[in-house]
């Protein structure tokens, strides 16, 4: 398939170029981020600053926005790092954690969609919903329901931000106006680990450093950290611990034929 030799093609750029992800992300996840990105092969950096946020957007290839363990403060900063990576044709990419949960949630991912050109969107059914009007149950950080089929809230919230939505879930969908893919790839065990979902849209920050289509990125990073995911559960035989170390191990040893044979992905016109 066509788009996985782009991925695969993408996971060998990453690691030759080894691009700068600049993550403004939350204190939970901070380190798993950083070493889900380096593992995979480009380099992290974790500045939330508002005095230094732009000048960082400046050297990086990515921005990834993580409102995990948001403040006002924060938020301000994400905006002007967002306007800044626009500025520079930076590709950015949002991770709405907890929309839906609470005002102060769902307003300040509404304030970056509406204030800042987001490439991508990364979250559960329950945050896209959220975003789109859709009713849905979101509980902490977890989706419990949502009342519409994750293909067609995917489809509304690219089409309402113009964007790119990667919804994960059992299977993950990504939309742009034009195309739609269904993502089988992943295990089970990536619910048994706070961050996991964080750590997939910091690997589709990657992606996003070095493809210049970012409906691939999106698809890229799912599949990547999927099949990561598939690995780690099997060497772990599946105890939480030290499945959480294998996919640290899992995502620095996954080869492009990994993505080329283990890729498992349906495209279909959006």
């Amino acid at each position: 398939m066509e788009i996985l030799n782009n991925i695969a093609a993408d996971l060998t750029a990453m690691r030759e170029k080894k691009p700068l992800v600049h993550n403004i992300t939350n204190y939970v996840v901070m380190n798993e981020t950083a070493n889900a990105i380096l593992c995979l092969g480009a380099l992290p950096i974790m500045s939330h600053a508002a005095e230094e946020v732009e000048e960082m957007v400046g050297i990086a290839s990515a921005l990834v926005l993580n409102i995990g363990t948001l403040s006002p403060d924060w938020i301000d900063a994400m905006e002007l790092a967002g306007k800044r990576a626009n500025a520079m044709g930076i590709p950015v990419v949002l991770d709405p954690v907890g929309a839906g949960a609470t005002k102060l949630r769902t307003e300040s991912c509404k304030r970056l969609l509406g204030n800042v050109r987001i490439s991508i969107v990364r979250g559960n059914a329950g945050e896209a919903a959220a975003l789109v009007g859709i009713a849905s149950e979101v509980r902490g950080v977890e989706s419990i329901s949502v009342a519409e089929s994750v293909e067609d809230t995917a489809r509304r919230l690219a089409a309402t931000y113009k964007c790119v939505a990667a919804v994960t879930g059992e299977t993950d969908v990504v939309c742009d106006d034009t195309r739609l893919a269904r993502i089988s790839n992943g295990h089970p065990m990536l619910g048994k680990v706070v961050g996991t979902g964080c750590m997939a849209t910091a690997v589709i920050g990657s992606f996003a450093a070095v493809e210049r289509d970012v409906f691939t990125a999106a698809v890229g990073g799912l599949v990547a950290f999927g099949i990561a995911g598939e690995i780690a559960a099997k060497v772990s035989g599946n105890r939480p611990g030290t499945f959480h170390t294998e996919l640290y191990n899992a995502l620095y040893a996954i080869t492009p034929e990994d993505i080329r044979s283990r890729g498992r992905v349906k495209i279909t016109n959006g």
